[in-house]
């Protein structure tokens, strides 16, 4: 896991070396191990290593392969880079080092924009081709790993994070209407290629984009799972389903253990993050680290889960953390947070997410996490309306329980000037749920949360907070075999039980009835789910500085009715409508757009 940069010229001159170095260096938190810049002509790579497989200097990158004509830098982990290796030795390929950056290399070298299929992983890649001038950009199938671009008359720029672009220079930061409409309506995600910026894009999961030196771009979708039945599996029985399931996600925790450094995992005590604890307890890991955080109780609700995360700890006899943070002063760490996000993002886990990362950093350098496994197997409260309609009706119920506002609500809050043609995020929604491929309206739902807000949510926070500490973070429920295999999974069985039914019955088999009988948890911050005191206090300094007044986002009246009664509005996922503008302000300010 590291954090990559790059520039590629079309306009005839030089790569702007320097400009690639001052992004790399803003991604020290992501690789504080090793650095490195390579540049030829009109393509420059830069590197920031987090040294996970293979320690040794010639994993450094960027990789430059003399005899393939190739030159590359790569962010991510291939988790069957050894079995892959073996196989391209037998094709004759010869390896200068032990690690997977150098296999994905020689994958492009044997099998050209084709070697995308060949990797199970997570990753973000920039391979440069020494002969024709072409720059090839790709990203793993669930987006877990990210990749940023601007691109100007004949320059294109990319990097792990959005501020390195930043720091780039010559980007254009004003305020993208569209974006900033899905921000408001679809509880903060922005779905790719755009961002909340005008001059800054993202390259969509599962999607690999070729630039010629001519100035010509192609790319591709090359992944892209069924949400329909399969054939083959149509006399499956529900134990059928979860042997399967129970055997593929064995092998995706299994596979997330490739590393020549301790893994641990992030225990919230729920079924998701327990089952990976039992799993690999049951392939035989003993002294596994793991890893609990809990606050103190706010208003009568509680801030920890300890009870059931010290319960899976002692069933498997981990080596068990408890992260305890005391009521205090929740704004450096909120500031810290904001800070780290390459967009802005209204979820207060981030903030346990970066104090827990904080923490587990000084034990461990790799952790497996739960995420994904609402989005995947049917947790959220939406599913079971969904279940209810027909495709037809889907858009609306999706809608109700997801979005925040409609296109009426916008105009509510923005000034006119900021107000998008439309309303983007419900066309969006529409346009994706409408797709073919998704046999039923819960089908529809599933895939839209697997590939749009799965990423943009959930995946880009613990990526954004693991790695503003040099932490890697790896979501074997995201496994893409695994993903495929509960795509085509009756939904029935899914939001059986109130939702993961299957996966619950699976947990029956090893986990202690306590963690799987009990309500969804969720991380929980007390002192930010109610704005009051400081926090409020500092999310008025952001939607009153002089920055936030010259942008001129929010209508005057709107925002001082919030401020009068600052949580009277909640969003369908009771977020906290006044937290969405001031985080945004937050943020911009945070990253010096002003």
């Amino acid at each position: 896991m590291c954090g990559l940069a790059g520039e590629f010229r079309r306009d005839g001159s030089r790569a702007d070396v320097a400009a690639v170095e001052r992004m790399a260096a803003t991604m020290s938190d992501r690789g504080p191990d090793d650095s490195g810049v390579w540049s030829q002509g009109p393509i420059a790579l830069g590197h920031r290593r987090l040294k996970i497989i293979d320690l040794s200097a010639a994993s450094g990158q960027p990789i430059v392969d003399a005899a393939a004509g190739l030159t590359a830098v790569f962010n991510g982990c291939i988790y069957n880079y050894r079995d892959l290796r073996a196989e391209l030795q037998a094709r004759g390929h010869h390896f200068f080092s032990a690690g997977d950056s150098e296999v994905v290399v020689k994958a492009y070298a044997e099998w050209g924009l084709d070697f995308v299929d060949h990797l199970t992983g997570m990753f973000a890649v920039a391979i440069s081709e020494r002969d024709t001038g072409r720059l090839v950009l790709a990203r793993d199938r669930l987006g877990i790993k990210p990749l940023y671009l601007t691109e100007t008359p004949g320059v294109v720029r990319f990097a792990s994070t959005l501020p390195a672009l930043l720091a780039g220079g010559g980007v254009d930061t004003t305020i993208d209407p569209v974006g900033l409409a899905h921000y408001l309506s679809f509880h903060s995600i922005v779905p790719p290629p755009r961002t909340i910026l005008r001059g800054v894009a993202k390259l969509p999961p599962a999607t690999i984009r070729v630039y010629e030196p001519d100035g010509s771009t192609r790319e591709r979708v090359y992944w892209q799972p069924s949400f329909s039945r399969a054939a083959e599996r149509a006399d499956w029985t529900e134990r059928d389903w979860q042997d399967a399931l129970l055997e593929s996600l064995t092998t995706a925790v299994r596979r997330r253990t490739v590393a020549d450094v301790p893994v641990g995992v992030l225990l919230s005590g729920g079924l998701d993050s327990s089952l990976i604890v039992a799993l690999l307890a049951g392939e035989g890991q003993s002294g596994l680290s793991t890893f609990s955080i809990g606050f103190d109780s706010v208003g009568g609700r509680a801030g920890d889960e300890f009870g059931y995360s010290d319960l899976v700890a002692k069933t498997f006899g981990t080596d068990h953390h408890r992260i305890r943070v005391p009521t205090g002063d929740l704004l450096p760490p909120l500031e810290a947070a904001v800070a780290a996000m390459s967009e802005p993002m209204v979820s207060h886990d981030c903030v346990a997410f970066w104090l827990l990362s904080q923490e587990v950093v000084r034990h461990v350098k790799v952790v497996q996490s739960g995420q994904g496994a609402d989005e995947i197997l049917g947790g959220y409260h939406w599913y079971p309306p969904l279940a209810e309609v027909d495709r037809e009706r889907a858009l609306d119920t999706y809608a109700e329980a997801f979005l925040d506002r409609d296109a009426a609500g916008l105009a509510r809050v923005l000034n006119p000037a900021w107000l998008a043609d439309g309303d983007p995020a419900r066309e969006f929604l529409a346009a994706h749920l409408a797709r073919p491929g998704a046999r039923t309206a819960v089908d529809a739902g599933l895939r839209i949360d697997t590939e749009v807000m799965l990423t943009d949510d959930p995946v880009k926070r613990v990526d954004n907070m693991t790695m503003a500490h040099g932490l890697e973070a790896r979501v074997p429920f995201l496994d893409h075999e695994f993903v495929e295999l509960a795509a085509s999974c009756p939904p029935e069985l899914k939001l059986a039980q109130g939702g993961k039914g299957v996966l619950k019955e699976i947990g029956r088999r090893v986990l202690p009835h306590q963690v799987i009988d009990r309500p969804k948890g969720y991380f929980p911050v007390p002192g930010l789910t109610h704005l009051e005191g400081k926090l409020l206090d500092r999310v008025r300094d952001a939607l009153t500085a002089p920055g936030a007044r010259r942008r001129d986002l929010f209508r005057t009246e709107y925002v001082d009715a919030l401020l009068a009664d600052p949580n009277a509005e909640l969003t369908p996922l009771n977020g906290n409508k006044l937290w969405q503008l001031g985080l945004l302000e937050m943020w911009l300010q945070s990253h010096g757009i002003d």
